[in-house]
């Protein structure tokens, strides 16, 4: 083999390296982004519309001197900011 040869057979090594390397590891999505956002949303908003919906059915099933539906609206934030904090170190917000 040649040296041109060498080197024309090191450019396409080095090319299909970077090549696999692009394919492995995306770069950041737009696209990608907007479909975290909206997961966190959705896990923020999901336990807090159930937590609401359930303390107004023991509101009326078991009254208290509490209002259940608050005590739940906030449990289910709590619980939502929670997923939604575990959602964003598995998107890659804990690098």
């Amino acid at each position: 083999m040649t040296e041109e040869d060498d080197r024309s057979a090191d450019d396409i090594g080095r090319r299909a390296r970077r090549m696999k390397e692009a394919r492995d590891n995306p770069g950041p999505s737009p696209l990608r982004g907007i479909g975290t956002f909206g997961m966190i949303g959705w896990s923020v908003t999901v336990p807090t519309v159930g937590g609401a919906f359930l303390g107004m059915w023991l509101d009326r099933v078991a009254p208290q001197d509490f209002s259940w539906t608050i005590a739940l609206l906030l449990g289910g934030v709590v619980l939502g900011a929670f997923i939604a904090w575990g959602w964003i170190g598995k998107e890659g917000g804990g690098k």
